[in-house]
Protein backbone atom coordinates (compact mmCIF):
# COMPACT_ATOMS: atom_id res chain seq x y z
CA UNK A 1 0.00 0.00 0.00
CA UNK A 2 2.86 2.41 0.78
CA UNK A 3 4.47 1.74 -2.61
CA UNK A 4 1.12 2.29 -4.35
CA UNK A 5 0.56 5.56 -2.51
CA UNK A 6 4.04 6.74 -3.46
CA UNK A 7 3.44 5.82 -7.11
CA UNK A 8 0.10 7.66 -7.14
CA UNK A 9 1.74 10.73 -5.64
CA UNK A 10 4.08 10.88 -8.63
CA UNK A 11 1.24 11.00 -11.17
CA UNK A 12 0.83 14.51 -12.51
CA UNK A 13 -2.74 15.77 -12.99
CA UNK A 14 -3.94 17.35 -16.22
CA UNK A 15 -3.21 21.08 -16.00
CA UNK A 16 -4.94 21.79 -19.31
CA UNK A 17 -8.32 21.75 -17.55
CA UNK A 18 -8.68 24.76 -15.22
CA UNK A 19 -10.29 24.36 -11.79
CA UNK A 20 -13.95 25.30 -11.41
CA UNK A 21 -15.02 28.71 -10.14
CA UNK A 22 -18.02 29.77 -8.04
CA UNK A 23 -19.33 33.06 -6.66
CA UNK A 24 -20.43 32.62 -3.04
CA UNK A 25 -22.98 35.29 -2.03
CA UNK A 26 -23.89 36.51 1.43
CA UNK A 27 -26.98 34.89 2.89
CA UNK A 28 -29.89 37.33 2.70
CA UNK A 29 -31.95 35.38 5.24
CA UNK A 30 -31.14 33.10 8.19
CA UNK A 31 -30.22 29.53 7.21
CA UNK A 32 -32.55 27.06 8.92
CA UNK A 33 -30.77 23.81 9.67
CA UNK A 34 -33.15 21.04 8.67
CA UNK A 35 -31.16 19.57 5.79
CA UNK A 36 -33.74 20.96 3.37
CA UNK A 37 -32.66 23.36 0.64
CA UNK A 38 -35.99 24.97 -0.20
CA UNK A 39 -35.99 27.86 2.29
CA UNK A 40 -35.36 31.43 1.23
CA UNK A 41 -31.64 31.64 2.02
CA UNK A 42 -30.75 28.72 -0.24
CA UNK A 43 -33.22 29.63 -2.97
CA UNK A 44 -31.07 32.62 -3.97
CA UNK A 45 -27.78 30.68 -4.08
CA UNK A 46 -26.68 29.28 -7.45
CA UNK A 47 -25.92 25.59 -7.91
CA UNK A 48 -22.46 24.44 -8.87
CA UNK A 49 -22.00 22.47 -12.04
CA UNK A 50 -23.00 18.83 -11.72
CA UNK A 51 -20.23 16.71 -10.21
CA UNK A 52 -18.01 14.63 -12.50
CA UNK A 53 -15.68 11.70 -12.00
CA UNK A 54 -12.57 12.58 -9.99
CA UNK A 55 -10.43 11.89 -13.09
CA UNK A 56 -12.56 14.19 -15.23
CA UNK A 57 -13.31 13.28 -18.83
CA UNK A 58 -11.16 10.15 -18.59
CA UNK A 59 -14.14 8.39 -17.01
CA UNK A 60 -17.90 8.29 -17.71
CA UNK A 61 -20.20 10.83 -16.12
CA UNK A 62 -21.66 9.80 -12.74
CA UNK A 63 -24.91 7.88 -12.92
CA UNK A 64 -26.50 10.01 -10.16
CA UNK A 65 -26.68 13.80 -10.00
CA UNK A 66 -24.69 15.62 -7.33
CA UNK A 67 -24.46 19.39 -7.00
CA UNK A 68 -23.73 21.92 -4.27
CA UNK A 69 -24.45 25.48 -3.14
CA UNK A 70 -22.53 27.91 -0.94
CA UNK A 71 -23.38 30.99 1.15
CA UNK A 72 -21.67 33.06 3.82
CA UNK A 73 -22.43 35.57 6.56
CA UNK A 74 -20.56 37.09 9.48
CA UNK A 75 -20.39 33.80 11.40
CA UNK A 76 -20.31 30.90 8.95
CA UNK A 77 -19.31 29.53 5.58
CA UNK A 78 -22.33 27.48 4.52
CA UNK A 79 -22.26 24.46 2.21
CA UNK A 80 -25.26 22.50 0.97
CA UNK A 81 -25.44 19.54 -1.39
CA UNK A 82 -28.07 17.52 -3.19
CA UNK A 83 -27.41 13.88 -4.07
CA UNK A 84 -29.67 11.66 -6.13
CA UNK A 85 -29.72 8.17 -4.64
CA UNK A 86 -32.31 5.40 -5.16
CA UNK A 87 -31.21 3.54 -2.01
CA UNK A 88 -30.10 5.87 0.79
CA UNK A 89 -28.12 3.92 3.38
CA UNK A 90 -25.55 4.51 6.09
CA UNK A 91 -24.03 2.43 8.89
CA UNK A 92 -21.45 4.50 10.77
CA UNK A 93 -22.63 6.29 13.92
CA UNK A 94 -19.37 7.12 15.75
CA UNK A 95 -17.93 10.60 15.24
CA UNK A 96 -14.53 10.54 13.50
CA UNK A 97 -15.16 7.14 11.97
CA UNK A 98 -13.70 6.67 8.48
CA UNK A 99 -16.89 8.01 6.92
CA UNK A 100 -16.05 7.20 3.30
CA UNK A 101 -16.55 3.52 4.15
CA UNK A 102 -20.20 4.55 3.74
CA UNK A 103 -21.55 6.65 0.90
CA UNK A 104 -20.62 10.15 1.97
CA UNK A 105 -20.25 13.86 1.15
CA UNK A 106 -16.88 15.55 1.68
CA UNK A 107 -15.64 19.15 1.86
CA UNK A 108 -12.03 20.33 1.44
CA UNK A 109 -10.99 23.92 2.27
CA UNK A 110 -7.60 25.59 1.79
CA UNK A 111 -8.14 29.25 2.77
CA UNK A 112 -4.83 30.70 1.55
CA UNK A 113 -4.40 28.32 -1.39
CA UNK A 114 -0.79 27.36 -0.65
CA UNK A 115 -1.47 23.56 -0.53
CA UNK A 116 -0.64 23.42 3.20
CA UNK A 117 -2.74 23.70 6.37
CA UNK A 118 -6.14 22.73 5.02
CA UNK A 119 -9.37 21.22 6.30
CA UNK A 120 -11.30 18.07 5.42
CA UNK A 121 -14.84 17.24 6.53
CA UNK A 122 -16.94 14.16 5.77
CA UNK A 123 -20.50 13.14 6.64
CA UNK A 124 -22.92 10.32 5.85
CA UNK A 125 -26.71 10.09 5.63
CA UNK A 126 -26.91 9.49 9.41
CA UNK A 127 -25.25 12.89 9.92
CA UNK A 128 -22.21 11.17 11.38
CA UNK A 129 -19.21 13.44 10.87
CA UNK A 130 -15.44 13.25 10.55
CA UNK A 131 -13.27 16.38 10.68
CA UNK A 132 -9.55 16.43 9.95
CA UNK A 133 -6.74 18.95 9.66
CA UNK A 134 -3.80 18.35 7.33
CA UNK A 135 -0.55 20.31 7.74
CA UNK A 136 0.35 19.27 4.18
CA UNK A 137 -0.87 16.71 1.60
CA UNK A 138 -0.25 13.00 2.08
CA UNK A 139 2.04 13.00 -0.98
CA UNK A 140 4.36 15.30 0.96
CA UNK A 141 4.31 13.26 4.15
CA UNK A 142 1.43 15.14 5.71
CA UNK A 143 -0.16 13.29 8.63
CA UNK A 144 -3.89 13.78 9.10
CA UNK A 145 -4.66 15.25 12.53
CA UNK A 146 -7.68 13.15 13.40
CA UNK A 147 -8.04 14.56 16.92
CA UNK A 148 -8.62 18.06 15.52
CA UNK A 149 -12.19 19.29 15.94
CA UNK A 150 -14.39 22.14 14.63
CA UNK A 151 -16.07 23.81 17.64
CA UNK A 152 -19.37 25.36 16.64
CA UNK A 153 -19.82 23.36 13.44
CA UNK A 154 -23.42 22.62 12.47
CA UNK A 155 -24.67 19.94 10.08
CA UNK A 156 -28.01 18.47 9.06
CA UNK A 157 -29.33 15.79 6.70
CA UNK A 158 -32.68 15.36 5.01
CA UNK A 159 -33.48 12.02 3.36
CA UNK A 160 -35.97 12.17 0.52
CA UNK A 161 -37.18 8.64 1.04
CA UNK A 162 -36.47 6.07 3.75
CA UNK A 163 -33.05 5.54 5.26
CA UNK A 164 -31.74 1.95 5.29
CA UNK A 165 -34.89 0.50 3.70
CA UNK A 166 -34.01 -1.07 0.33
CA UNK A 167 -37.59 -2.24 -0.25
CA UNK A 168 -38.54 1.09 -1.84
CA UNK A 169 -36.95 3.61 -4.20
CA UNK A 170 -35.64 6.85 -2.69
CA UNK A 171 -35.06 10.20 -4.36
CA UNK A 172 -31.83 10.97 -2.52
CA UNK A 173 -30.48 13.03 0.35
CA UNK A 174 -29.48 16.62 1.01
CA UNK A 175 -27.04 18.08 3.52
CA UNK A 176 -26.35 21.45 5.13
CA UNK A 177 -23.07 22.37 6.83
CA UNK A 178 -22.00 25.56 8.60
CA UNK A 179 -18.26 26.05 9.12
CA UNK A 180 -17.55 28.80 11.68
CA UNK A 181 -15.09 31.51 10.63
CA UNK A 182 -13.69 31.37 14.16
CA UNK A 183 -12.05 28.08 13.14
CA UNK A 184 -11.43 28.57 9.42
CA UNK A 185 -9.64 31.89 9.94
CA UNK A 186 -6.78 30.01 11.66
CA UNK A 187 -5.38 29.19 8.20
CA UNK A 188 -6.79 32.17 6.31
CA UNK A 189 -4.76 35.01 4.80
CA UNK A 190 -4.14 37.54 7.57
CA UNK A 191 -5.85 35.28 10.08
CA UNK A 192 -9.28 36.63 9.28
CA UNK A 193 -12.49 35.62 7.47
CA UNK A 194 -12.67 36.49 3.76
CA UNK A 195 -13.51 39.91 2.42
CA UNK A 196 -15.68 40.50 -0.64
CA UNK A 197 -13.59 39.61 -3.68
CA UNK A 198 -11.32 37.15 -1.84
CA UNK A 199 -10.94 33.68 -3.30
CA UNK A 200 -10.39 30.48 -1.32
CA UNK A 201 -9.61 27.01 -2.68
CA UNK A 202 -12.48 24.56 -2.05
CA UNK A 203 -13.57 21.21 -3.41
CA UNK A 204 -16.29 18.66 -2.78
CA UNK A 205 -16.34 14.90 -3.19
CA UNK A 206 -19.07 12.29 -3.07
CA UNK A 207 -18.04 8.69 -2.41
CA UNK A 208 -20.48 6.17 -3.86
CA UNK A 209 -20.27 2.37 -3.51
CA UNK A 210 -21.90 -0.36 -5.56
CA UNK A 211 -24.34 -2.12 -3.24
CA UNK A 212 -26.51 -5.21 -3.13
CA UNK A 213 -29.43 -6.30 -0.96
CA UNK A 214 -28.88 -9.44 1.11
CA UNK A 215 -31.52 -10.67 3.61
CA UNK A 216 -33.34 -7.37 3.32
CA UNK A 217 -30.29 -5.26 4.13
CA UNK A 218 -28.02 -3.13 1.99
CA UNK A 219 -24.35 -3.96 1.85
CA UNK A 220 -21.40 -3.02 -0.36
CA UNK A 221 -20.59 -5.38 -3.21
CA UNK A 222 -17.36 -7.14 -2.13
CA UNK A 223 -14.08 -6.38 -3.89
CA UNK A 224 -15.37 -3.42 -5.87
CA UNK A 225 -13.76 0.03 -5.51
CA UNK A 226 -15.73 3.14 -4.72
CA UNK A 227 -16.67 5.87 -7.17
CA UNK A 228 -15.38 9.37 -6.48
CA UNK A 229 -17.55 12.16 -7.91
CA UNK A 230 -16.31 15.70 -7.44
CA UNK A 231 -17.07 19.33 -8.24
CA UNK A 232 -13.66 20.31 -9.64
CA UNK A 233 -11.94 17.29 -11.22
CA UNK A 234 -8.57 16.30 -9.82
CA UNK A 235 -7.30 14.47 -12.89
CA UNK A 236 -6.08 11.59 -10.68
CA UNK A 237 -7.73 9.47 -7.99
CA UNK A 238 -6.59 11.62 -5.09
CA UNK A 239 -8.56 14.41 -3.44
CA UNK A 240 -5.41 15.65 -1.74
CA UNK A 241 -4.17 17.70 -4.68
CA UNK A 242 -5.19 21.16 -3.41
CA UNK A 243 -3.78 22.82 -6.52
CA UNK A 244 -6.68 21.29 -8.49
CA UNK A 245 -9.47 22.41 -6.13
CA UNK A 246 -11.98 24.98 -7.27
CA UNK A 247 -11.90 28.72 -6.58
CA UNK A 248 -14.67 30.14 -4.38
CA UNK A 249 -15.02 33.91 -4.70
CA UNK A 250 -16.85 35.64 -1.85
CA UNK A 251 -19.25 38.44 -2.79
CA UNK A 252 -21.34 41.00 -0.92
CA UNK A 253 -23.42 41.85 -3.99
CA UNK A 254 -26.94 40.66 -4.63
CA UNK A 255 -27.10 37.06 -5.90
CA UNK A 256 -26.50 36.95 -9.63
CA UNK A 257 -24.91 40.42 -9.82
CA UNK A 258 -21.27 39.37 -9.51
CA UNK A 259 -19.08 37.57 -12.04
CA UNK A 260 -16.38 35.05 -11.22
CA UNK A 261 -12.92 36.41 -11.98
CA UNK A 262 -10.40 33.72 -12.96
CA UNK A 263 -7.10 33.94 -11.12
CA UNK A 264 -4.70 35.75 -13.50
CA UNK A 265 -1.73 34.00 -11.85
CA UNK A 266 -3.11 30.50 -12.38
CA UNK A 267 -0.82 29.80 -15.39
CA UNK A 268 2.20 30.65 -13.22
CA UNK A 269 0.99 28.47 -10.37
CA UNK A 270 0.23 25.57 -12.72
CA UNK A 271 3.67 25.87 -14.31
CA UNK A 272 5.34 25.70 -10.89
CA UNK A 273 3.32 22.61 -10.02
CA UNK A 274 4.42 20.95 -13.24
CA UNK A 275 8.01 21.65 -12.20
CA UNK A 276 7.25 20.22 -8.74
CA UNK A 277 6.00 16.93 -10.21
CA UNK A 278 8.90 16.81 -12.67
CA UNK A 279 11.38 17.33 -9.83
CA UNK A 280 9.87 14.46 -7.87
CA UNK A 281 10.08 12.18 -10.89
CA UNK A 282 13.64 13.32 -11.60
CA UNK A 283 14.78 12.62 -8.05
CA UNK A 284 13.15 9.20 -8.18
CA UNK A 285 15.19 8.37 -11.28
CA UNK A 286 18.50 10.14 -10.57
CA UNK A 287 18.63 10.32 -6.78
CA UNK A 288 18.94 14.11 -6.73
CA UNK A 289 16.99 17.25 -7.59
CA UNK A 290 17.50 18.78 -11.02
CA UNK A 291 19.60 21.94 -10.83
CA UNK A 292 18.06 23.57 -13.90
CA UNK A 293 14.60 23.64 -15.45
CA UNK A 294 16.19 22.42 -18.68
CA UNK A 295 16.91 19.06 -17.06
CA UNK A 296 13.20 18.67 -16.33
CA UNK A 297 11.88 19.28 -19.86
CA UNK A 298 8.78 21.18 -18.73
CA UNK A 299 8.79 23.73 -21.52
CA UNK A 300 8.78 27.51 -21.44
CA UNK A 301 7.17 29.62 -18.68
CA UNK A 302 3.75 31.15 -19.35
CA UNK A 303 3.49 34.52 -21.06
CA UNK A 304 4.43 37.38 -18.77
CA UNK A 305 6.83 35.39 -16.59
CA UNK A 306 10.60 35.02 -16.68
CA UNK A 307 12.47 31.73 -16.78
CA UNK A 308 12.17 29.81 -13.53
CA UNK A 309 15.07 29.92 -11.08
CA UNK A 310 16.07 26.68 -9.36
CA UNK A 311 17.65 26.54 -5.91
CA UNK A 312 18.54 23.15 -4.42
CA UNK A 313 20.27 21.44 -1.52
CA UNK A 314 20.64 17.70 -1.00
CA UNK A 315 17.14 17.46 0.46
CA UNK A 316 15.34 20.69 -0.47
CA UNK A 317 14.45 22.76 -3.48
CA UNK A 318 12.72 26.04 -4.18
CA UNK A 319 11.61 27.21 -7.62
CA UNK A 320 11.07 30.95 -8.19
CA UNK A 321 9.02 32.36 -11.05
CA UNK A 322 9.24 36.14 -11.39
CA UNK A 323 6.89 38.45 -13.23
CA UNK A 324 8.34 39.94 -16.41
CA UNK A 325 6.56 43.23 -15.76
CA UNK A 326 6.92 43.61 -11.98
CA UNK A 327 10.31 42.73 -10.54
CA UNK A 328 8.83 42.54 -7.02
CA UNK A 329 6.16 40.01 -8.01
CA UNK A 330 6.95 36.29 -7.83
CA UNK A 331 5.51 32.86 -7.17
CA UNK A 332 7.46 30.08 -5.46
CA UNK A 333 7.10 26.36 -4.84
CA UNK A 334 9.11 24.10 -2.54
CA UNK A 335 9.82 20.37 -2.42
CA UNK A 336 6.86 19.86 -0.03
CA UNK A 337 4.51 21.47 -2.66
CA UNK A 338 3.91 24.64 -0.64
CA UNK A 339 3.20 27.32 -3.25
CA UNK A 340 3.06 31.00 -2.31
CA UNK A 341 3.39 34.48 -3.76
CA UNK A 342 5.60 37.44 -2.87
CA UNK A 343 5.08 41.04 -3.90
Amino acid sequence: MIALAAAMAMIQPDFSVPPKGYVCYRATKPVRFEGKLNEGAWAAAPWTDAFVDIEGDKKPKPRFLTRAKMLWDNEFFYVAAEMEEPNVWATLTQHDSVIFHDNDFEVFIDPDGDNHRYYEFEMNALNTTWDLFLPRPYRDGGPAMNAWEIPGLRSAVHVRGTLNDPSDTDEGWTVEIAFPWSVLKECAPGGSPPKPGDQWRVNFSRVEWDVEVVDGKTRKVPNKPEYNWVWSPQGVIDMHRPERWGFVQFSAKEPGEDAFRPDPDLPARDYLHQIYYAQRAYRGKHGRWAKTVGELEVGDPPTGWNAAEVQTTDSLFEIVLRSATNAQRSWRIAQDSRCWSQG
